[in-house]
């Protein structure tokens, strides 16, 4: 079956997601509990080098909605992590685009230090490129505890830049060819809006890896992650109760059973929880300012918790 949206997709049913508690047909929706905080993402800030066509973050050069996260924002949460004793095992950096935040190098030496395994998702092009000498001192330091996860929308330079923009494509050859010299940890982000089956999106992306030199096994799901497409704009069904059953899919499998996420809006306070990469921006789903407030139940109220989650079954976490 093709994977991906078509251009002939309804638009959502403005009735749908509108009360956390139940959908539009009156059923109970359904939730998530967390059962254990395995991973802890970080949202470094939403500005990005470039504009993508469909950035479901809406990162760019002027969205400046999430201010960038500073060393001690990170800190903070690190400290409770022991001080609570939170099973924690990694933590992940997301954007916007990480490398653009000049804290970055100095956060994930703290990470680091402190024996996480640590992942950070990047388009690998110019911001990475000026922080070359410290990633080689991260490098030399910690090994294989630090991965990149490099985002090629697609295996060909057109449709890859008909995504990211013209001009985009040699940039992230080139910060990918400079990774793979240095003996980086690399794992690759794709997308699946082009009406490929995943067999075949597995299949072109190994032929690139093969003619650029580039070490990752395009048959390992955990190596090359293909996500859905996320429009919310976008019909989807709601998710209820029932449909753990009528789908064979648990609870527990979704990336919000085991993952939180840290956000500093430009205009709050200060960093806040919430509970994954997904959902940055809704108010709704703000779980509190301390790890110890977002031990709370999901509720499944938005398109890319049915779409790209429970009917998409993917997640942003390493594993």
């Amino acid at each position: 079956m093709p994977t991906g949206l078509t251009t002939e997709a309804p638009l959502l049913d403005p009735d749908k997601f509108r009360d956390p508690y139940v959908t539009a047909k009156g059923e109970r929706r359904a939730v998530v509990a967390l059962t254990h905080l395995r991973t802890l993402w970080f949202n470094t800030g939403s500005l990005c080098n470039i504009t993508c066509k469909n950035c479901y973050m809406e990162s760019s050069p002027k969205n400046d909605a999430l201010a960038y996260l500073t060393r001690d924002d990170v800190r903070r949460y690190l400290d409770e992590i022991d001080a609570e004793g939170y099973p924690v095992d990694e933590i992940a950096f997301t954007g916007g685009e990480p490398f653009m935040n000049r804290d970055l190098p100095d956060i994930l030496e703290d990470v680091l230090a402190r024996g996480y395994r640590t992942l950070v998702l990047t388009n690998a092009m110019k911001p990475l490129w000026n922080k070359r000498d410290r990633l080689l001192a991260l490098r030399d330091t910690y090994g294989a505890a630090l991965t990149l996860r490099v985002s090629m929308d697609h295996h060909t330079p057109e449709r890859h830049e008909e995504e990211r923009g013209e001009d985009t494509w040699e940039p992230v050859i080139k910060g990918l060819d400079w990774l793979v010299e240095n003996g980086f940890t690399l794992t690759i982000a794709g997308r699946t809006c082009w009406s490929e089956t995943e067999d075949q999106a597995r299949a072109g992306y190994k032929a690139l890896f093969v003619r650029e030199g580039i070490p990752v096994d395009a048959d390992d799901p955990a190596k090359l992650v293909l996500f859905p497409e996320m429009d919310s704009g976008l019909d989807v069904p709601e998710i209820t109760v029932n449909c753990w059953d009528i789908l064979g899919i648990k609870p527990e499998t979704m990336m919000c059973a085991t993952s939180r996420m840290v956000i500093k809006r430009r205009d709050g306070d200060g960093p806040v929880v919430v509970p994954c990469t997904l959902l940055p921006y809704d108010a709704e789903f703000e779980l509190g300012e301390r790890l110890s407030q977002s031990a709370t139940t999901v509720q499944l109220n938005h398109p890319h918790c049915a779409r790209f989650c429970v009917l998409g079954g993917a997640s942003c976490s390493p594993d």
